[in-house]
């Protein structure tokens, strides 16, 4: 299970650390994309998660599944760490992401997510302990 949240710089040449309990969960080779939950946030998968993933797109009607593949795919890169545990984030996703020099990653369970700071502080913002808990009530936790 991926949890956590950490602060790293990305290097000029869009280099970013990933912290080593993440790295032992992701395995060698992992996916990273655009993030699919309406933000601007990159999503990093293990391989395993990613078949899951697209397995699950794959059972919705071809009309629906056809634009999220699109969106998905095309912005979906193989990628390994490097000796000092870093990942280097291509370009376009850089862009999407809005990400310059520093980098929020957060274990989201499954996958992790790579945020601009700026944009995370602001998405951290909109949850409070009154709204986390009147969703966890839907729990009866």
């Amino acid at each position: 299970m991926l949890f956590g949240g950490y602060q790293h710089s990305i290097d000029k040449k869009g280099r970013v650390f990933i912290p080593s309990k993440f790295r032992e969960e992701l395995g060698e080779e992992f996916i990273i994309c655009r993030g699919i939950s309406g933000k601007r946030c990159l999503c990093v998968y293990s391989v395993e998660q990613w078949d899951k993933l697209v397995e699950k797109i794959g059972t919705l009607p071809s009309t629906k599944s056809s634009g999220v593949k699109r969106f998905l795919y095309e912005g979906a890169f193989n990628v390994t760490f490097d000796s000092q545990g870093r990942i280097l984030i291509p370009a376009a996703l850089r862009e999407y992401g809005e990400l310059e020099s520093e980098a929020h990653i957060i274990g989201m369970d499954t996958n992790l997510e790579i945020w601009n700071t700026a944009l995370w502080a602001e998405e951290n913002n909109t949850y409070t302990p009154e709204s986390v808990a009147q969703i966890m009530e839907e729990l009866n936790f």
